[in-house]
């Protein structure tokens, strides 16, 4: 029992310590938009759809790498940008931690879009954004090669998880916590 314990506290400092140090490396603003640039080509390659689906889109939150590491408790991280008609007008953290079976590492990209005015303003209006508490997501999973539909997608924020490597895949942003940064 007492082995059982250690390995949680164990665990637990090491994902705060993983989650502390990427938190304290901050990108420049253009390092953020030319890896969301990147991570937006990815998308639109991958899925067909993709840019109507963006033009239809209020604004959207794009993280070109959101990194996840853990051992029974995991910890995520990643800074991207908020774009209005194509343009970045603001930046985020996002931070998200998990408890359950989970050993490894994995980076992956997410995109968040927020398909009314309403939504947008919402998030934007807020000091700190967090999923399933300020506003819900959904998840679209759609894989390589597949198509958008959009006529079909009436939630008013569709958020994708896409170029996941690692050994950890999870669908989920419940639980992330989004937050402005002062770029």
């Amino acid at each position: 029992m007492m082995k059982k314990s250690l390995l949680k506290v164990v665990a637990v400092l090491v994902a705060s310590g993983f989650l502390q140090s990427c938190a304290s490396v901050e990108w420049p603003a253009n390092k953020i938009d030319s890896e969301a640039d990147l991570a937006l080509q990815v998308f639109r390659q991958d899925i067909t759809g993709a840019q109507q689906f963006l033009d239809q889109a209020a604004g959207y939150l794009i993280f070109p790498r959101i990194i996840k590491a853990g051992v029974g408790i995991g910890a995520e991280t990643g800074e991207g940008a908020l774009r209005i008609g194509g343009r970045s007008v603001d930046y985020y953290r996002t931070t998200g931690g998990s408890f359950g079976f989970q050993a490894g590492a994995q980076a992956k990209s997410v995109l968040i879009a927020f398909m009314t005015r309403e939504s947008l303003a919402q998030f934007r209006k807020a000091s700190g954004w967090k999923v399933g508490i300020d506003g819900s997501i959904a998840i679209i999973d759609i894989g390589a090669g597949k198509t958008i539909d959009s006529d079909n997608i009436r939630d008013p924020v569709i958020g994708f998880i896409f170029g996941s490597k690692g050994l950890m895949y999870n669908l989920t942003l419940e639980g992330s916590k989004f937050s402005k940064l002062h770029k």
